[in-house]
């Protein structure tokens, strides 16, 4: 008895360390996407989100919006005249002394654009991200620090090291110093943030590329292909797991289809997504290209062995004294089927599909060559079956790898990231309310 006590601890112990360390692993990975992610919902917003919001989405307070955008150009005005100041004070120093300031002053220059926005009275960049200054205090921050500081790099001691180097002296006694001691003083005065929820975030459009707007067409594509993927794979998976169950003999036909069942669920999902290409798009062609249809054809297939796994386990769990009793009682095979061991297997059911649903959710590999797109509008209910959609899981990998500007949009990636993390854990724990649900439902 000693010996199985201890033995009992151990395991015990083991599995709360176990339980433990899934636990820290979890808010070690989670944790910082949800911290991060939430800043693409709730952040700082200058004047400049507050006049985007207005000209692109029109949400604000019109009249509030552009006085206080008069107020802010007034506030701007000196560094704008000191640029310009510069720029004539540049053309009588000396060529030497002009050489040496021209590449600094540039960055300068497109520093402060990029910051505050183009000097009002010029022409209207053609690039969104041209048109306003920066939108969110924080990135506001940086781009003053890449204006007030040259980066440098220091080899004196073998490795290199970044120093930042104020540009400030290097200026000292022009025109220009003035914008330095502008933009290190009275930032707030130019920018105006303040705390803003954007819950649009969730459902707006994307605009140039990301740079504003919200991940609407993402999470819509993201929907639409896992719902497209759960009405193929749910119908043909409880089909065959009742046939596995109910119809089929054993001998080697059973034991190939259940191997080649096994085999399905092995498949690495890029496998699966180059089959999609080859015969969805290219022998059957559902579509002209990629499209909505052929994406949610793949991730049926790439889903399909697992919901067959649930619904066979599921019914194999319901006693079969269910079955004995209503065919004594004059049912039909398949009336048996339908009315008593469907509904006694629902709740496993349920689980495996809602389960599925998180899984396609959250697959890459099988869109890239059937259905998903880098940049894309919102795909209408009309048009799933023949034109490619954005998708939350695609979009976040191109954003993190490929796009010109990652580093600006870091808030972006990381809202896209939580938002879909969030789509799993909210189809996970459906699962387990909805199990519960009917479990009570079917006991009485």
């Amino acid at each position: 008895m000693k010996r199985r006590k201890i033995v009992d601890w151990v395991f015990s112990g083991g599995a709360y360390c176990a339980v433990a360390v899934m636990v820290a692993f979890l808010v070690l990975v989670i944790g910082p996407v949800f911290v991060k992610g939430v800043g693409a919902y709730v952040f700082r917003g200058t004047v400049e989100n507050r006049r985007m919001m207005l000209e692109q989405f029109g949400r604000g307070d019109s009249v509030a919006v552009l006085a206080e955008w008069a107020e802010v150009r007034r506030a701007r005005q000196p560094v704008y005249d000191a640029l310009r100041a510069f720029e004539r004070e540049m053309d009588e120093m000396p060529s030497a002394r002009r050489k040496e300031l021209r590449a600094a002053f540039k960055e300068v220059k497109e520093g402060v654009a990029e910051l505050l926005g183009p000097e009002p009275g010029t022409p209207l960049p053609a690039l969104t991200r041209r048109i306003y200054g920066q939108t969110r205090w924080d990135r506001a921050k940086v781009k003053r620090a890449h204006i007030l500081f040259e980066e440098q790099w220091d080899y004196s001691g073998g490795d290199g090291v970044r120093v930042l180097v104020p540009r400030a002296p290097m200026f000292e006694g022009t025109a220009l110093a003035l914008v330095f001691a502008v933009l290190e003083k009275d930032l707030e005065g130019l920018l105006r943030p303040r705390l803003r929820f954007y819950p649009q975030f969730l459902t707006d459009r994307s605009i140039d590329a990301h740079f504003f707007g919200g991940i609407g067409a993402e999470v819509a594509g993201t929907v639409y292909l896992a719902l497209g993927a759960m009405l193929i794979a749910v119908p043909f998976g409880i089909v065959a797991a009742v046939y596995f169950q109910e119809y089929a003999r054993g001998g080697p036909v059973l034991s190939f289809l259940r191997s080649c069942v096994n085999t399905l669920a092995g498949v690495p999902s890029v496998v699966f997504g180059l089959f999609g290409l080859a015969f969805f798009i290219n022998t059957m062609h559902v579509s002209r290209g990629k499209s909505v249809l052929a994406g949610a054809l793949t991730l049926a297939l790439l889903v399909l062995p697992t919901v067959i796994r649930a619904s066979e386990e599921a019914i194999a769990a319901v006693p079969r004294t269910y079955k004995e009793a209503a065919l004594s009682l004059g049912a039909g095979q398949w009336r048996t089927i339908l009315t008593v061991i469907l509904p006694a297997a629902l709740p496993g059911i349920l689980t495996g599909i809602v389960i599925s649903m998180g899984r396609a959710a959250g697959e890459t590999a099988p869109i890239i060559f059937t259905a998903a797109v880098s940049v894309g509008p919102l795909v209408g209910l009309g048009d799933v079956l023949s034109h490619p959609t954005p998708a939350l899981s695609w979009n976040l990998y191109n954003m993190c790898t490929e796009h010109e500007a990652a580093d600006e949009i870091r808030h972006v990636q990381y809202g896209m990231a939580l938002t879909l993390v969030m789509i799993v854990l909210a189809l996970n724990l459906a699962a387990i309310f909805l199990r519960a649900r009917v479990t009570r439902r079917l006991k009485g």
